[in-house]
């Protein structure tokens, strides 16, 4: 909010022109799209032309605050009694009907801080990320590899949801993550995980034809999770989303070979543009026929 002395400041620097903008500014009016809904000029343009007229609607839903929601780990508890774990300290959450995993905070804690998070009964993880793992059907004994681990969050759920039976190889080009995938598997007590760093293309030839299924949460423009971290959206151009655009298109060309013929892969971004979503897929299946 602007103090009294910013308007008359800007009054008498800019003029009369300025002096009306300012005044209509002060009893609510927004001179444009974008400063409505706080975003670049550029940015505004790029949902729209994607989006078309949902881009608001989208913007909206992405400027509300972003609740706190828990996946229980299965391998230790389950939803119900994690509930009751947290409510012992001090935590409320509840479960969501036809989520398995989900437990939201009825507000935000420092979870963390909890004995329940020490011996890896949960992590934090919002619903929509949880349903990529439920999406890929895992069973226990499969062969499953992740190929932009990160520092593992949907790894993590992928080891529960195979009960630690069965192989995970999880990949990353930065070992840092990795270290931290390693950390994290331990507390939850997912021993079914190998982590590889991808420091040469013969991490990945190693792999052709080897994986009942396959995970690629590709690298993204972040559009999606805009509530979780509102910063990005001054460092997102289109430059920079033509770029990751070009490096997804070649992720998916080259780590679609890990897949074994009758497997299942899944291809996931945290963005909401067509360009790196439903158009990156139609263009891959396009260029390679004998996926479907």
């Amino acid at each position: 909010l602007w103090s009294e002395a910013h308007y008359k400041k800007l009054e008498e620097f800019d003029g009369s022109k300025m002096a009306d903008i300012i005044t209509k500014l002060k009893k609510g009016y927004i001179p444009t799209k974008s400063m409505q809904h706080s975003i670049p000029d550029g940015l505004a343009e790029t949902l729209e032309k994607e989006l078309g007229s949902t881009w608001e609607n989208e913007m909206i839903a992405l400027n509300e605050q972003a609740p706190t929601v828990l996946r229980a780990n299965t391998l230790r508890t389950t939803p119900t009694d994690l509930v009751g774990e947290l409510k012992e300290e001090g935590v409320n959450a509840f479960t969501l009907p036809n989520y398995p995993y989900d437990v939201p905070l009825e507000e935000k804690k420092n979870v963390f801080l909890t004995t329940a998070f020490k011996e890896g009964l949960f992590e934090v993880q919002d619903a929509s990320s949880q349903k990529i793992a439920q999406l890929l059907q895992v069973k226990e004994g499969l062969r499953v590899v992740d190929v932009c681990a990160g520092a593992g969050g949907k790894t993590l759920h992928l080891a529960a949801m195979m009960q630690n039976k069965g192989q995970i190889i999880a990949l990353d080009i930065f070992q840092w993550k990795l270290a931290e995938l390693k950390r994290r598997a331990k507390r939850a007590g997912a021993h079914n995980i190998e982590t590889r760093l991808i420091d040469d293309s013969k991490v990945i030839k190693r792999l052709h034809n080897s994986a009942d299924r396959l995970l690629i949460d590709a690298p993204c423009s972040g559009l999606g999770v805009l509530k979780r971290n509102p910063d990005s959206k001054w460092k997102i151009d289109q430059n920079f989303i033509d770029r990751i655009v070009k490096e997804q298109e070649q992720i998916l060309q080259d780590y679609s070979k890990i897949i074994k013929k009758g497997g299942l892969m899944i291809y996931a971004t945290c963005s909401i543009l067509p360009s790196e979503n439903e158009v990156q897929v139609q263009k891959f299946l396009t260029n390679n026929p004998n996926y479907s």
